[in-house]
């Protein structure tokens, strides 16, 4: 096997690794990566945007953004300036981004998705100044201003694409290549870089105040970290999203690159890692839903990046893709948190996050804010150079989450006497029957290794008796039909993996959930608006579907 080949290479120890990452001076900025990465690797692809037939070496990246960094200083676009960008994975995208580290500008992604309010929401939150945007988007910026909602008019918006009345035009502005480039003023580690909204699983997005060093931080530490050599990079979600973001960065530290896919596909996924010959990926484990394709392990993957998966389905992915599939854990506000590292394949099934990652330091406190012994549950708390500087307008917020240096997770977890992490839940996503804690996440784990189901969200039902009940919706495998006999033996994994009190009494199949910016399970919309929860559910307890259920 692959995998098998790749463990068995000779690496240094990790703690040497990470002493060695950290030792190691970063880049200035953002521009200094791309002039050193550029030097070394000019004439290779730096990306190539396969859906389109869009590649760029790092020589002319280099000089596409040297020149519209310069037509977007001539602009008045400076060190600090708010710029939106709501750019569906075109190559205009990247190339803003870069264009406006090099100046020291600001950039507020925006999701091309969005409707006018949630557009206003962002662009008022972060400040907006200017807004870059495609002509298929243009439409819905017109929108929201003609409505009120934001204030940046024509004369400050950038278009990609096609229509640009009374706007500048991207490639114009872009068609101007140069050399080199100098920013008006110095840029530093510590000038803002993002205002990286969170998915907004819980409220409404926060804007998180991102620095240069965060960015270029993130893109080494994954680079570096496992001691590997990664060439052939896959990113499938959007660049609007951070994975993207920092999945180029970490391509240029590699000299490799990156594989950009249009819009994420589970179905079209492992074909990706084989016509690309891909060594490094996201690996969404929702892939186990997927009917197996005869191509499934035809890849050279050295590592794949997974998050959450639940620990029965661990092993079983590895197995049907044949690569070495490693947790991880990470926040928009934190970046690269932990990881699991390739040479640990001891650890794959055992829920755990790994190790801390370089530049971090994680610890687990109880509710007085005191760090809880080995084994013990309590909040995860991070901290260390680069965390997010702060919510953009939102000093509440910040000061909610950021104590005395050390940024507060809302993640339950445990160490062992190892010093691995494990996730046990959401502070916010436990249920409480009876005299009882439900982590959601446990029994989501558990009911996801049922035959037959592909993904599962499990809430707190209230409940007059019991304070609340426990209930799971359902996204099953392709090709599978809900029913009755599903529904046996999703309850008999539910009996012997979980104690009593944990089963769920109700289950709801679905089609899908709605899901945020990063593909997570948005799990507060489907309960959004929603009277009666028992409604249209199985009810284990009685044996029957309730009123408006399923047959």
């Amino acid at each position: 096997m692959w995998k098998d080949d790749i463990l068995a290479q000779p690496v240094v120890p990790y703690e040497e690794r990470r002493r060695q990452i950290e030792a190691e001076p970063l880049p200035a900025n953002i521009g200094a990566l791309i002039d050193a990465a550029a030097d070394e690797a000019g004439d290779r692809i730096l990306w190539n945007f396969f859906e389109a037939g869009e590649t760029i070496t790092y020589a002319q990246m280099r000089r596409v953004v040297n020149g519209l960094a310069a037509r977007l200083v001539a602009l008045g676009i400076t060190k600090g300036t708010h710029v939106g960008v709501m750019l569906p994975n075109i190559p205009a995208f990247p190339l803003t981004w870069l264009a406006l580290g090099r100046i020291g500008a600001v950039m507020l992604p925006i999701n091309p998705a969005y409707t006018p309010r949630e557009i206003a929401h962002v662009m008022q939150v972060a400040e907006a100044e200017w807004v870059v945007t495609h002509a298929d988007t243009r439409a819905t910026l017109d929108q929201a201003h003609a409505e009120g909602l934001v204030s940046v008019p024509a004369s400050r918006m950038i278009v990609a694409g096609g229509r640009a009345e009374g706007a500048h035009v991207w490639e114009t502005l872009a068609g101007d290549r140069a050399d080199s480039f100098e920013p008006p003023l110095t840029v530093g580690h510590d000038d803002l870089l993002n205002i990286q909204f969170t998915s907004g699983t819980s409220g409404f997005p926060k804007g998180c105040m991102l620095s240069q060093r965060y960015w270029i931080s993130a893109g080494k530490v994954n680079a570096f970290r496992d001691g590997r050599v990664y060439r052939r990079i896959l990113a499938s979600t959007p660049f609007f999203y951070m994975d993207p973001q920092w999945l180029l960065l970490m391509t240029m530290y590699q000299r490799g690159t990156l594989f950009v896919a249009a819009r994420q596909s589970t179905s079209r996924f492992s074909q990706w890692l084989r016509d690309f010959d891909i060594e490094f990926c996201l690996l969404p484990w929702v892939l186990h839903g997927m009917a197996p394709q005869k191509h499934d392990a035809d890849n050279h993957v050295v590592r794949a990046n997974i998050y959450g998966c639940p620990r029965d389905l661990h092993a079983g992915l590895e197995a049907r893709f044949d690569l070495n599939a490693r947790e991880a854990f990470g926040m928009t506000e934190i970046g690269p948190a932990m990881f699991a590292p390739i040479e640990r394949p001891d650890k794959v099934g055992s829920g755990s996050c790994g190790l801390p990652c370089p530049f971090r330091e994680c610890r687990i406190v109880d509710e007085a804010g005191q760090p809880v012994p080995p084994g013990g549950i309590g909040e995860l708390q991070i901290r260390g150079p680069g965390i997010l500087l702060g919510y953009y307008n939102n000093p509440q917020a910040t000061a909610e989450a950021l104590k005395d240096g050390w940024f507060a997770t809302g993640d339950l977890f445990r160490q062992d006497d190892e010093g691995f992490f494990y996730i046990v839940g959401r502070k916010k996503d436990m249920i409480r029957r009876s005299a009882e804690n439900i982590a959601a996440r446990e029994v989501e784990t558990v009911l996801a290794a049922a035959p037959g189901v592909a993904e599962v969200a499990v809430v707190g039902v209230p409940d007059p008796l019991r304070g609340e009940e426990v209930k799971a919706y359902l996204k099953l495998k392709e090709g599978v039909a809900p029913g009755r006999q599903v529904l046996e033996a999703v309850i008999a994994t539910a009996t012997a993996g979980l104690a009593p009190f944990k089963v769920p009494r109700f289950f709801t199949f679905v089609q899908d959930f709605p899901r945020t910016a990063s593909l997570k399970i948005a799990k507060p919309q489907i309960t959004a608006g929603v009277h009666d929860l028992r409604a249209g559910s199985f009810d284990r307890t009685t044996g029957t579907w309730l009123e408006g259920g399923q047959a």
